[in-house]
Formats: C-alpha cells, structure tokens, sequence
C-alpha cells in the first residue's frame, strides 16, 4: 500500500478524544489531525514524538490531515487501522499468504455472526475449498523488545468475532484471524492477556475449535507499508 503523496513530518503535542491530536509541524504551525484509531495507543503516542501525516485534496473534509506513522524505539510503526484491510487484501491478491492461495473470489465486509460484517470472504469455483471467514486486526503495540501483543485494550468486539469465527468452522468452513502487525521490528506475536483476560481465554477457544491463527509483520517506509513476513505466535 503506497501512500499517494509524500508524508509531512511533525511532532506529537497529544492525543485526546480518541479520534484527534494535535501537531506541531516543521514551519512551527498547530495543527488538528484525524487519528484513525480507536484503540489505547500505548507507548506511541507520547508528546514530542516524531509523526508522520498524509494531507487530503478533500475541501470536504474538515480535517484535511491523518496521522500515519509514528517514530518509536528508532522505527516506523503504522498506527491508521483504516490500512490493515488494504494491505491484507493486496496481499491475497498477490498469492502471498500461502494459506490463502486458491480461492477465486474475494468479497469484502459480508454479513454473518450475530450481526457482524466479516473483513473477507474468499470463495474457489467448484467448491475446491471451503469458504474462507478473515478477520484482520491491526497490531502495533509492544512492550518487549521483538514482541508485538494484540489487544492494547479491552476489546469487547474481537472477542465477538472470535466467537463468529468458531461458529464458521463449526459449521464446515474456514474460519482465519490475521494480526497485521504494523511494526517492522517484530520477531514474534503474543495474546496480551493481562490487559484483556476474557480476549486471551477467547483466543484459546477459537484456536482450539480450528480457526486459523496467522500474524504477518510489516515492512514500512515513508512510502509505503506493505505485508512482510510470518511471525511465530509466543502463546
């Protein structure tokens, strides 16, 4: 996933309600930017941090900048959860994710679960292979050098979709939770069950009942982010 147009560099002042924070950019100038993620932001969003923003040719839009990447521990790391989809999708669409390959038709946000809209649906001609149900969640919280740890937060709804997800394959498809890591220092992957118990306890029941576990790190540059190697699962 290549960004459109070279990125702006600025300083972090903070991060507040959730969905905003203000920057201060080279010229000196303040400026509000969108923040594309609803999650804590642990560790990567402390003021004075290095920040990286796309600029919208939007006039509709009220908040014409979005922050994309953030300076941490020396390295890039994507922090915009509205990429992860693309990125994964560009991907299965190159063939490689292994795991994947085969399928020939890709569909994206189809309704299934308890009212939920799964990330994809990946369908082959002929019933080769059962349908496939993704999930993607984006990661990029660390709190040990090489680790990269998924939820940073209490996340109520990925619990949910780990549940939809073993209720797939129970009913004999295929049922798939990627963890797109958007940090390229990342050698492995783990449940971060002290800050969300009920998500580590849904996570075991889901691979238990067969859904498939896969985390990709990311390769990350001011000009692009794109699907970089597996990475081994820590518990």
């Amino acid at each position: 996933m290549r960004f459109p147009a070279p990125l702006i560099e600025g300083r972090l002042v903070r991060r507040y309600k959730r969905f905003l924070a203000d920057v201060e950019l080279a010229s000196g100038e303040v400026v509000t930017v969108h923040c594309a993620n609803p999650g804590s932001m642990l560790g990567l969003a402390e003021p004075g941090m290095r920040v990286l923003l796309s600029r919208s040719d939007n006039a509709a839009r009220k908040l014409p900048f979005s922050w994309e990447l953030v300076e941490a521990d020396g390295r890039l790391v994507g922090i915009n959860t509205a990429h992860p989809n693309r990125i994964v999708e560009e991907a299965i669409r190159a063939g490689v994710i292994a795991e994947l390959v085969g399928y020939d038709e890709i569909r994206r946000e189809v309704a299934y679960g308890a009212g939920s809209r799964v990330d994809f649906l990946l369908r082959s001609g002929g019933a080769r292979r059962p349908d496939a149900y993704i999930e993607v969640k984006n990661v990029h919280f660390s709190r040990a050098p090489g680790l990269a740890e998924f939820p940073d937060s209490v996340t109520v709804r990925g619990t949910r979709h780990l549940a939809e997800l073993s209720a797939m394959v129970g009913a004999g498809y295929r049922g798939v939770m990627i963890y797109l890591v958007q940090r390229g220092d990342s050698t492995a992957f783990g449940i971060c069950r002290d800050l969300d118990p009920a998500y580590g306890a849904a996570f075991d029941r889901a691979r238990a009942a067969g859904v498939e576990m896969l985390a990709f790190r990311c390769r990350i540059t001011p000009s692009e982010i794109a699907l970089d190697d597996p990475i081994p699962f820590r518990n």
